[in-house]
């Protein structure tokens, strides 16, 4: 996988409770409290609903829980298990960083709407070598992991396996935050009718065809089949560069990130009871991986 700038949306959790580089608010009351971060740095935003999805401190708890919930489950079956590597960090930094697009002009210069040569080259190395664990792909190990197998040496697998074992008892569900990136997604997908978001698209669109660019949207230069390969073309780095240009004279960006944090506050005042609720599962689950990871 090649991480670039899309329109696709921002807001997703991985399921291994990885989200590497990622930092958010810790505390619902944030929600209305947080400052918005420096105008010029997208990456420093933060947006209302994120006080109610997991840091990358807490996910990093949980999944060192996880580990050592899987690690001890498959030892009790006799088999040896290394959890697979992390995979590096590759793309945004943050939730936002390029929710609405490139804005780092040194780097599109290089690489147009593509990270970082290195980031990109020590991610793909480590996909090559395999960011997978010691289990062997059909082995009774591999089996008694996932569950595909009811029982070792007369031993009850649990349902699921280790994995779905250790899920359970860290009640791994509730760092998946559903309410919250359902609501997230949501406000994103508005937040493009708010009328100063139109015109500020508009404006946009404007200025890249008076440098012979035709794209409606923000998104949608960098959502250009032409520029997802793994190549970079001059034509990329014209087309990047000149969007850049375009986003600064019309801080199109800034905007955007204002509409959408004005609609989330509003849902966040809708659904208060049921995104409190889901904070606090999230509270539960690191609370108990804490005890895990510490043995207290």
């Amino acid at each position: 996988m090649r991480a670039r700038p899309s329109g696709v949306i921002a807001f997703s959790l991985a399921a291994t409770f990885l989200l590497a580089g990622c930092s958010f608010s810790s505390s619902p009351d944030a929600a209305d409290q947080a400052p918005a971060g420096d105008p010029k740095d997208p990456a420093s935003w933060v947006l209302p609903l994120q006080a109610f999805m997991p840091t990358e401190q807490e996910y990093g708890q949980l999944s060192q829980a996880k580990k050592i919930l899987v690690g001890d489950c498959m030892k009790g079956f006799g088999f040896s298990w290394v959890p697979a590597p992390d995979l590096p960090r590759v793309g945004p930094k943050t939730l936002t960083d390029w929710r609405y697009g490139i804005h780092d002009m040194a780097l599109s210069k290089e690489r147009g709407y593509k990270p970082d040569a290195k980031e990109q080259e020590a991610y793909d190395a480590a996909v090559e070598k395999g960011a997978v664990d010691g289990t062997t792909a059909d082995g009774p190990d591999a089996r008694a992991l996932d569950g595909r197998i009811k029982e070792v040496d007369g031993k009850k697998v649990p349902e699921g396996g280790c994995v779905g074992a250790a899920n359970k008892e860290i009640n791994a569900d509730a760092l998946q935050a559903r309410a919250a990136l359902d609501l997230a997604n949501a406000a994103f997908v508005k937040s493009k009718q708010d009328p100063e978001v139109v015109k500020a698209f508009s404006g946009w669109s404007e200025c890249m065809k008076r440098s012979g660019y035709d794209y409606e949207q923000p998104l949608d230069a960098s959502d250009d089949p032409r520029f997802g390969v793994p190549e970079v073309s001059s034509e990329e780095i014209a087309t990047a560069t000149a969007d850049i240009t375009c986003r600064q004279k019309t801080e199109v960006a800034w905007i955007w990130f204002q509409a959408e944090s004005a609609l989330q506050k509003r849902v966040i005042e809708d659904h208060a009871e049921e995104l409190s609720a889901e904070r606090r599962s999230i509270e539960t689950s690191v609370r108990k991986a804490s005890k895990i990871v510490t043995g207290k």
